[in-house]
């Protein structure tokens, strides 16, 4: 049996990875970032540190105190929370000190190294999980019209160049035109303000960055987004297959067929 040392963020995705952690036997030592976690966390770990994300050497000392030597980061921290230097202790700030800049995969890399000199090893945060990867090809609802389709290949050809410049990693398009791109503010609220801008029957595509690093970042889908593509009027949304998570991915599926939505594995 080993101590797993799970940082939880927000939403459901801690949960299912801790749930997992613990089917294969190990103990699940959660640190949970006050300013994301979910309160119901208790239930299904097995310790549980309750710090805020810029108390670094905390979090470092209180997975030491545990024996962790592996490590996962799940459920996403606001880019508020984490560009925010209030309440940082000695470390968190000589860390942010040192970035040459502070686009959100030179912040994480720098912490995975963290983690490194203190004798722990980062791994994807899928890696319990692969199962809830969306497959390749029609996931739910009906087949788009060739029109459609297009649009998708458009959508996902833009959607590759922002991954890749760290920008973000969804795009709203819409009749051969980009109605909206993902920045700082995340999925839903792209999807919101692509509405706004180009009304109903928009194409929603999320995918990976081209050198994604699964330690910390995974593209994810869940209840919440179907939600939000219902009440957007969304036509469809194409997710990169095989490295997209679809958290409860029955539910997602099923809800997906209920309300109209078309998804697909990309």
């Amino acid at each position: 049996m080993e101590n797993i040392g799970l940082i939880a963020g927000n939403n459901r995705f801690p949960f299912l990875v801790a749930e997992e952690i613990r089917k294969n036997a190990n103990r699940v030592i959660c640190i949970a970032l006050k300013e994301e976690a979910d309160p119901e966390l208790e239930k299904v770990c097995d310790k549980i540190f309750w710090l805020s994300v810029g108390k670094f050497q905390k979090i470092i000392d209180a997975l030491k105190s545990e024996n962790v030597k592996t490590v996962i980061m799940a459920g996403q921290v606001k880019h508020v929370t984490i560009y925010s230097t209030i309440g940082m202790d000695w470390r968190a700030i000589k860390i942010m000190g040192s970035l040459v800049n502070k686009k959100t995969d030179t912040i994480l890399k720098t912490i995975a190294n963290e983690f490194d000199n203190d004798g722990m090893h980062l791994i994807p945060s899928h890696i319990y999980l692969t199962s809830l990867l969306a497959p390749k090809g029609l996931i739910s609802g009906k087949k788009l019209s060739s029109d459609e389709n297009k649009d998708v290949e458009f959508g996902y050809k833009i959607a590759k160049g922002i991954a890749g410049f760290d920008i973000g990693q969804t795009v709203v398009v819409k009749d051969k035109s980009v109605l909206a791109v993902e920045s700082v503010e995340g999925t839903d609220e792209c999807i919101k303000r692509a509405y706004k801008l180009g009304g109903e029957n928009s194409i929603v595509v999320k995918v990976a960055k081209p050198n994604q690093d699964f330690r910390f970042d995974v593209p994810v889908i869940g209840i919440n987004t179907i939600d939000t593509l219902r009440e957007n009027k969304v036509r469809a949304m194409a997710i990169e297959a095989g490295v997209t998570l679809m958290l409860d991915k029955k539910e997602v599926i099923d809800k997906a067929k209920k309300v109209g939505v078309t998804v697909l594995g990309i």
